[in-house]
């Protein structure tokens, strides 16, 4: 679990928003002759923005750098992109386009980048030190907000901000005394 208190969480109505207002504004940008997402968050954006850009030709490339779910690794590349789509645009990657959910450290996007360097980049949400490997993107968040994406959301109850954190198990009890 994330120890920032400040949190964005984000259901599947608004991603699903968010991509079609990211696809929007890469609509002038190309054009393009594929996708490149960047796993896993990039499958969910990608897939729209191929659906609304009539792209298909969707490829991924598989990077882990969130071992712990919330401190970042070491980042490695478990698949890399295929040959064909790293050929395009004279093996630098004109007219291709890098598709993730977030850009938070911006060193995923900065690996990634160096495969295609003249790809354009697009997130649906970056944080400040990602931002500027960004060519584009829909929603910037402060550093230290934790995004919560619909994949990663179960609904249960959560104690108002002004109570702050409560110790784990006083939640049943104060949701019973309220309701009482």
């Amino acid at each position: 679990m994330p120890t920032s208190r400040k949190s964005y969480p984000v259901s599947w109505d608004q991603f699903h928003r968010d991509a079609r207002a990211l696809a929007w504004r890469l609509a002038d940008k190309g054009p393009f002759e594929a996708i490149v997402c960047i796993t896993r968050g990039g499958l969910v954006p990608a897939a729209i923005v191929a659906r609304e850009l009539d792209l298909r030709l969707v490829e991924t490339v598989c990077v882990a750098s969130h071992h712990e779910y919330m401190s970042q690794g070491e980042l490695r590349v478990l698949k890399s992109i295929a040959p064909s789509v790293l050929a395009i645009g004279n093996g630098r990657g004109k007219g291709v386009l890098l598709i993730d959910d977030l850009t938070d450290t911006g060193k995923t996007a900065k690996m990634v980048r160096d495969m295609l360097p003249d790809a354009h980049f697009a997130t649906v949400y970056a944080k400040p030190l990602g931002a500027p490997m960004c060519h584009t993107f829909v929603t910037e968040v402060s550093q230290d907000t934790w995004i919560y994406f619909p994949w990663d959301l179960d609904l249960r109850y959560v104690e108002p901000i002004r109570d702050g954190a409560r110790p784990p198990g006083n939640n049943e009890k104060s949701r019973e005394e309220s309701t009482s």
